[in-house]
């Protein structure tokens, strides 16, 4: 992580044939505001979320989330990291295609 970073995303894979299984590692650094972290993954036609507690400081660094059965389209991985009120503290976008199989599914 670069200097101010407060949270960085790895999704694998970024490319994917549908159904889709995502596999999203949040990667936190330690700190006492940290509350909780929102993952959504996102296109035009599907929305999923899945939101954590943080235990500030003792909370993991990484935190792994998984979404299954995506269907086709140009999805945005989002990462939302939270204080303690409830205030937004980073943020961070990860771009993922979801084709549609070649068996004339969509």
């Amino acid at each position: 992580m670069g200097a101010g970073e407060r949270i960085t995303l790895k999704v694998s894979p970024a490319v994917a044939f549908a159904p889709a299984n995502l596999i999203v590692r949040a990667v936190i650094v330690a700190d006492a505001e940290n509350r909780a972290v929102e993952i959504v993954a996102e296109s035009p036609e599907f929305y999923r979320s899945s939101m954590i507690q943080l235990e500030g400081d003792k909370a993991a660094r990484v935190t792994t989330f998984e979404f299954h059965s995506l269907p086709p389209g140009s999805y945005e991985v989002r990462a939302n990291l939270f204080g303690a009120s409830g205030e937004p503290r980073a943020s961070i976008r990860y771009p993922v295609n979801v084709l549609a199989s070649g068996g004339g599914d969509r």
